[in-house]
């Protein structure tokens, strides 16, 4: 008999919130965490905006000393993750942490600490190289510092799959628990990766917006959208099967009910033209869940602001709902937090358990240009009170990489 899971737990560094209280809040003010770039000089780039991680006091959670050997990634990870646990109240010495486990997402890993090792190498000699260099670059590291810090003995891993690692982090631990394997997952995703090198190499791939209106910067499904504006943070979500919530009085967030991951198998980074990927990944989620298709009130969508991205999405969502799709509400919340890549599934899956808790669609904020190709219910400008059951948050990502998860709304 496969068991439910439930979500009893939650952490966020995001652009617009430093917690997912702040972060929600940030949703329901439209807040848009988008502005130029102060982690470095921009002069030489076409691209001037993302959203950074503002405010955030590390030493509130940790002390430097702490930290001094991690990346911006893992920090963020260690900083969500220490949010989701004193929010969950679990009490790891009476917990079996053996079958506790951790799986967080990363796209790119430690690229901060790359660059500067490479500065450090051509000016200053190999034996100025840290010795720390290779475990603060190493995307599982997160997973495995966040082990170390709780106590977490079941399986760890990371999930590295672009902009689905969030996503196919939560779902790869969602199974994990129903099927038997494992009691708690704290499962996620974190990324820092607005660096001079990492948005050289978007810039280069003309994968980013090169404008100056942080207003009409990230525009999902908007007409004269022009790519995606950089984000970083971490979400965290701590994953717990139902009867084990139960048994220690957890407060219920959502459950999570659905699962399903497929690949293109198309290209290196374009989406499949007619968004059969992502179609077939929405179809297996809901088929994983039990659901009808027209149980799903809601899509937060991947919707990166790219011309491509949108565009196949909205073809993949007619697809996966036929008629339905014309008659459930659709938003991206990348109009607030830029895209945070292999973080980003796991904000969005945890502002989707959020809209299902409070009963609130966030709208996409700053839509302008109705753009034809693109013609599904969008939630523009205005969020929307609504009597929400179920959800779905969907994350595509570069390598032909598509997630979709489904959450139900939790107990009263």
């Amino acid at each position: 008999m496969k068991r439910r899971v439930v979500i009893t737990g939650m952490g966020a560094v995001s652009p617009i919130g430093n917690t997912v209280d702040e972060m929600w809040q940030g949703i329901r003010e439209k807040r848009c965490g988008i502005d130029e770039i102060t982690h470095f000089d921009t002069s030489d780039y076409k691209v001037k905006l993302a959203a950074e991680v503002k405010d955030l006091d590390m030493e509130r959670y940790f002390s430097k000393r702490d930290l001094k050997f991690n990346d911006r990634f893992t920090q963020f990870a260690r900083i969500a993750a220490k949010q989701a646990m004193e929010d969950s109240k679990i009490d790891t010495e009476t917990e079996n942490m053996d079958r506790f486990g951790v799986i967080i997402g990363s796209g790119i890993g430690g690229i901060a600490t790359i660059e500067q090792a490479q500065v450090n190498l051509e000016t200053r000699g190999a034996g100025r190289v840290s010795p720390f260099f290779i475990p603060m670059t190493l995307a599982n590291l997160a997973a495995g510092t966040v082990a170390i810090d709780i106590g977490a003995k079941g399986h760890c891993s990371c999930v590295v799959t672009a902009c689905a690692a969030g996503s196919n982090a939560i779902g790869e631990a969602f199974h994990k628990i129903r099927d038997g394997y494992e009691d708690i997952v704290m499962a996620g995703g974190s990324e820092a990766a607005i660096t001079p090198l990492a948005i050289a190499g978007f810039q280069s791939m003309r994968a980013l917006c090169e404008g100056d209106d942080k207003n009409r910067a990230s525009i999902p499904f908007d007409k004269e959208r022009h790519g995606f504006v950089m984000g970083e943070g971490a979400g965290i979500l701590i994953l717990e099967e139902y009867e084990h919530a139960k048994a220690r009085h957890a407060k219920i967030y959502g459950e999570i009910v659905g699962y399903g991951a497929t690949c293109d198998a198309h290209h290196i980074t374009a989406p499949a033209p007619d968004g059969s990927g992502g179609a077939k990944a929405m179809v297996q989620a809901v088929e994983d869940s039990g659901l009808a298709k027209e149980d799903i009130d809601y899509i937060n969508a991947h919707g990166t602001s790219t011309p491509l991205n949108d565009r196949t999405e909205t073809a993949a969502v007619k697809q996966a709902f036929a008629d339905h799709a014309y008659h459930l509400a659709m938003s991206s919340t990348k109009s607030n937090t830029g895209h945070l890549l292999g973080a980003s599934g796991a904000i969005e899956a945890i502002i989707t358990i959020k809209a299902l808790q409070e009963g609130f669609i966030p709208p996409t904020i700053h839509f302008e240009q109705k753009d034809e190709d693109c013609d599904l219910d969008i939630v523009a400008n205005e969020g929307r009170s609504a009597d929400l059951r179920y959800a779905m948050s969907n994350s595509l990502g570069f390598g032909g990489h598509n997630a979709s998860l489904i959450f139900a709304k939790g107990e009263e």
